[in-house]
């Protein structure tokens, strides 16, 4: 059934959060840090060793798939909002440092494609 991947997930997702209050709290910083990054790590550690144990596969593969291309996009727009809004409070040098590190990723993404396109040639005929 799909509902033990959503809950699989559910799973992860709890505990990285506490992972992330947790360092948040052993830091000083009075916030998560990196809950949503452990509970991503956690998950995929947790279906892969489960796939090879025989545990998953069928439906609650299937949850888990659905849920992790949902979980993703949702969370990472939710976290971009408070990180602009942070931001935007604490002045001109956070804004200037997101501008410059989202133009750094623009630009290297052509670079890392063309480094490896030259390291696996494409072939047309494979319809890859």
């Amino acid at each position: 059934m799909k509902i033990y991947g959503v809950a699989i997930l559910a799973a992860c997702y709890l505990a990285g959060q506490l992972a992330g209050e947790l360092l948040g709290r052993w830091t000083g910083v009075q916030g998560n840090i990196g809950g949503v990054g452990f509970a991503m790590l956690i998950l995929i550690l947790l279906s892969d060793w489960m796939k090879n144990r025989g545990y998953l596969g069928g439906e609650p593969e299937k949850g888990i798939l659905f849920w992790n291309a949902m979980y993703i996009p949702v969370v990472v727009a939710m976290s971009a909002t408070q990180h602009v809004h942070l931001a935007l409070q604490s002045g001109w040098l956070a804004i200037w440092a997101g501008i410059i590190s989202t133009s750094c990723c623009f630009f290297l993404v052509p670079l890392i494609s063309s480094m490896t396109r030259n390291i696996h040639p494409h072939d047309p005929e494979e319809g890859i």
